[in-house]
């Protein structure tokens, strides 16, 4: 809607520049915003009163000259001028209701495939193979997952990397720890069964013994060589590894399944053909024996260039050489035309790095998109980063058996008459879904609080409170055993609530959009909210299977069909089940 009125402004001035009205060079920002009053219409934007100076007229008056060329739409019933100049529009509610049908009459709710659609590579979730996913991981999995689902309803090629830690010297620690383990007859899969405790004893041994610190260093030269035996032992490690990733990725109702894994070691044959180019490009600087991009706009204190380190002075590479490497090839290889990688906050710099040396060094146009989606970080009550009560770093496992757990036991205080596996299937839903909104609902940059508490609330903006709103729809069908093709007759909006609930039923399609523009879930959790919220005020206000008139009966029955399916289908978008009953 913001965009459709937006066009007719633009029409308006393009037609006063036209008639000699407004002087041709006059090109004022054009804004359209919510009212918060409905006193004041659906829609307003304060174009005259940014536009009169370059006008040279009164806000008032252009106003009302923007408003007399305004064309013809059956969007708008009506324009007014309010205050010194804003103009307040009012939405037709016979266009709402048929937006509505639309909306109904779609498997997509009437929102379009994008008309140029693009390649997206999506690089999200990203753990280190070495240790088990903690709730450091959280955040990156379930954002990126959203953002990824979005993009695709809207059309997009969505191609998902989980670019995962499973190479250097690590690993030469690790494959150490396994061989003694193996000779000593020590079942491998049970100790990796784990991964937290196994690694803190190979780092345990690492630093007591000197013999086996040199034997992992020694495995980590053979396994990048390629040699066999430590191949087989690396992949039986990654094996395992993997498998717990993908139990979680499963019980997050996450998209990533194990051939969306391309781990570090995928480019690694590729990494001196890197360090060529960026040799042959004259970027490539050699300082205290390793070998180093230097670029003018990265300064640090007393304006020092800070350098990005491609191969250390031991002929090791690093983590920026990887990601070059991950770059050319997502570029060249794939053909992306777009790169999200949602990385927490604290590696922006790396990141404004490693985009500015792969243009410098032509591994990416001017016209690719390389976008840094950073995010906060999820905090503990004390203000620092979330741990366990013990005080270690929370295993995301451990995380969501307390959620479900918890979920569990209040909804059988809820429902005590409910059979025990449909509570525990309510339980799990309610629990995951939880975790999830109470972090997608956050503005992505922003650290927060973890809470049981407050994540598992029935008021507020939460999981369960939107989950329950989605319930109370499906209650009505069942309850009036109406089936959705029974429906007939057309959307009559009388009531002010009704008119209400149609607007912003029809700004979903707006919202989805934004958030595949920005990476913000948080615009869609706001929504759902906000839409959860109307139609509870419909709720109360407009009986609906007691409702003596049949036709206005039909047209509520309808209203509350689309708000569940835009429920059902924003909820999805954010990775998140919904439930006929809690």
């Amino acid at each position: 809607m913001k965009e459709q009125i937006q066009t007719l402004l633009e029409q308006a001035i393009a037609i006063l520049k036209e008639q000699g009205l407004l002087p041709a060079d006059t090109a004022p920002a054009i804004q359209v915003d919510r009212t918060k009053d409905k006193t004041h219409g659906d829609l307003a934007t304060n174009l005259a009163l940014v536009g009169a100076k370059a006008a040279r007229k009164n806000p008032r008056q252009l106003a009302t000259e923007i408003i007399d060329h305004l064309p013809a739409s059956p969007l708008v019933l009506k324009v007014e001028i309010a205050g010194p100049g804003f103009i307040n529009f009012y939405l037709n509610p016979d266009w709402l209701a048929g937006q509505v049908e639309n909306a109904l009459a779609d498997p997509r709710l009437a929102i379009p495939l994008v008309a140029h659609p693009q390649s997206v590579v999506v690089d999200y979730s990203s753990p280190n193979l070495a240790k088990e996913m903690h709730v450091g991981h959280l955040r990156s999995t379930i954002i990126g997952d959203a953002v990824s689902r979005t993009l695709e309803f809207l059309g997009h090629k969505v191609i998902r990397h989980n670019h995962v830690g499973d190479w250097g010297t690590q690993f030469g620690m690790l494959l150490a720890h396994m061989e003694e383990k193996r000779r000593d007859g020590v079942e491998i899969s049970m100790q990796l069964a784990d991964l937290e405790s196994f690694y803190r004893e190979a780092k345990g041994r690492f630093d007591a013994s000197i013999e086996f610190a040199d034997r992992a260093r020694q495995l980590v030269v053979e396994l990048q060589s390629g040699d066999a035996y430590c191949n087989q032992l690396w992949r039986e490690f990654l094996e395992i590894s993997l498998t717990h990733c993908q139990q979680i990725y499963d019980r997050l109702n996450v998209a990533l399944t194990r051939k969306d894994v391309i781990g570090e070691s995928a480019y690694n044959d590729d990494l001196p053909k890197v360090i060529e180019d960026l040799t042959t490009a004259g970027l490539l600087t050699e300082n205290q024996g390793a070998r180093c991009v230097f670029l003018d706009e990265f300064k640090g204190k007393d304006d020092e260039l800070l350098p990005m380190i491609v191969q250390k002075k031991d002929g090791g590479y690093l983590y920026a050489t990887t990601d070059l490497a991950a770059i050319r090839f997502r570029l060249r290889t794939l053909h992306a035309d777009r790169v999200l990688y949602f990385v927490d906050h604290r590696q922006s710099l790396h990141f404004q790095q490693l985009f500015a040396v792969a243009r410098k060094a032509g591994f990416a146009g001017a016209d690719t998109r390389l976008e840094h989606m950073a995010f906060g970080t999820v905090m503990g009550d004390d203000g620092k980063p979330f741990k366990t009560r013990s005080g270690g770093v929370a295993k995301l496992a451990e995380l969501l058996d307390e959620a479900e757990a918890r979920a569990y036991a209040l909804v059988r205080e809820k429902n005590p008459e409910m059979a025990d596996d449909e509570l525990r299937n309510i339980g799990r839903v309610v629990g995951i879904a939880s975790v999830k909104y109470a972090d997608l609902s956050k503005h992505r940059t922003s650290d927060y609080v973890f809470s049981f508490d407050q994540m598992l609330s029935f008021e507020g903006n939460t999981a369960p409170y939107l989950l329950y709103a989605y319930t109370r729809v499906a209650s009505i069908f069942r309850r009036g055993d109406i089936r959705e093709d029974q429906l007939r007759g057309k959307v009559i909006l009388e009531e002010e609530i009704e008119k209400d609930l149609a607007g912003k039923l029809v700004q979903f399609g707006e919202v989805v959009h934004r958030v595949a523009e920005k990476g913000w879930p948080h615009l869609l959790c706001g929504y759902l909210y906000e839409l959860s919220g109307v139609f509870s005020s419909f709720y109360q206000s407009c009986p609906v299977l007691i409702c003596e008139n049949d036709e206005i009966r039909q047209s509520r029955l309808k209203l509350s069909l689309l708000t569940a399916r835009t429920l059902q289908q924003g909820l999805s978008l954010l990775g998140i089940e919904t439930l006929e009953r809690m």
